[in-house]
């Protein structure tokens, strides 16, 4: 229980504090105050807990699969909102404008999706076993400890970034959005095809021998890059087209506004 309880926090929490830590670094690059992460985390934890509570009543709608059908299109939302916020930080990056209300809510609904996504699994997880007589304290200790670890990578990872030059900040933080959004697009394909609204198919390899998700750095790759053990053709075609929309855009953002910049 010790161990699975590790696991399972450790991916639940990393997943969603290595993309905070990304968006809290830009925007301490680009002097943005952090009031949008209050409000946005409070509304995520209680989505979160009202999710969690009726995660039962949603896996029942849709054929019994919707849940699975709900976090795919959390998945996919997020996506665009990531290629919308990459949009926003090239354009500051460029010229004199400056981050208004509007985009600071792109980056909390980001954080409310996020913590409804991952908060109603730890809910689900923690009560479900809460009553479990024998289990209270491996549950406990594995589920801080899981935590304690994706968090305090998390934190090492906000640093590490701000340790750069403000423009490269916001370009490695770009490029990282851009790998962060191909990964939920396909997570989101896994739990599609979990819900047979994408045909399963036989997996191109299995690096689950020189890499396993259930490792640290497994867990990292899957938070930051969408790591899969065993991905299939589609699956990868899914992912190599999300990664190239989002780097078009982003080339296409740049090229404008450095355009612009030149005529004026």
């Amino acid at each position: 229980m010790l161990l699975t309880s590790v696991i399972i926090i450790l991916r639940e929490v990393l997943e969603a504090a290595l993309l905070l830590s990304i968006l809290l670094a830009l925007s301490r690059t680009l002097s943005i105050k952090f009031r949008w992460l209050y409000w946005a985390a409070g509304m995520g934890l209680v989505g979160a807990v009202g999710y969690g509570l009726s995660m039962r009543t949603v896996s029942n709608t849709l054929d019994g699969v919707g849940q699975e059908v709900v976090n795919a299109m959390m998945q996919l939302s997020i996506y665009v909102c990531l290629i919308w916020l990459c949009h926003l930080f090239v354009r500051c990056s460029l010229t004199a404008a400056t981050m208004t209300s509007r985009q600071s809510a792109v980056m909390g609904y980001i954080v409310v999706l996020l913590t409804i996504r991952e908060g109603s699994e730890i809910f689900v997880y923690l009560s479900g076993f809460s009553h479990t007589p024998g289990v209270n304290q491996g549950l406990i200790v594995g589920s801080l400890i899981g935590a304690g670890i994706g968090l305090s990578i998390s934190v090492l990872f906000y640093f590490i970034l701000l340790s750069f030059k403000p423009q490269r900040v916001l370009w490695i933080g770009c490029s990282l959005l851009t790998l962060v959004g191909a990964g939920m697009c396909l997570q989101s394909s896994q739990l599609l095809i979990q819900a047979d609204w994408l045909p399963a198919q036989h997996p191109v390899w299995d690096s689950s021998a020189v890499l396993s998700e259930s490792s640290i750095l497994g867990q990292v790759l899957y938070a930051l890059v969408g790591y899969e053990t065993r991905p299939t053709p589609l699956q990868l075609a899914i992912y190599i087209s999300s990664l190239s929309i989002m780097t078009v855009l982003l080339y296409l953002t740049n090229r404008y506004w450095q355009q612009r910049g030149q005529s004026e």
